[in-house]
């Protein structure tokens, strides 16, 4: 599946682990490493309802926002927000979302 950015920033952290808008989760390692697992999980899948399939991704239809959402790290509130496009190949990445739940 072919995945793409909206925010610049962070296509710089997942794809060179390096943001000056995420700086907290460039020095984390575990972070850092979690993020690859899902980006690579979410390339080698051919529709995003495919995601469903990995318990740890923890892969959710968003119904008010229009968004689907993958946790990054199972016991932290980090999700990677997304639309899926029409043709259901295409994902853009929103943001990492560390008010998920209400955890502020």
């Amino acid at each position: 599946m072919k995945v793409t950015f909206e925010d610049a920033e962070l296509e710089n952290l997942v794809l060179n682990h390096k943001s000056k808008k995420y700086k907290k989760y460039q020095r984390d390692g575990k972070f850092l490493d979690a993020l690859d697992r899902v980006y690579f999980t979410m390339q080698s899948q051919k529709t995003a309802s495919d995601l469903k399939q990995y318990s740890y991704l923890h892969y959710e239809q968003l119904k008010h926002v229009g968004m689907s959402s993958v946790r990054v790290i199972n016991g932290r509130v980090e999700r990677l927000l997304f639309h899926e496009l029409e043709d259901g190949i295409e994902i853009s990445l929103i943001e990492i979302d560390e008010t998920h739940y209400g955890q502020r």
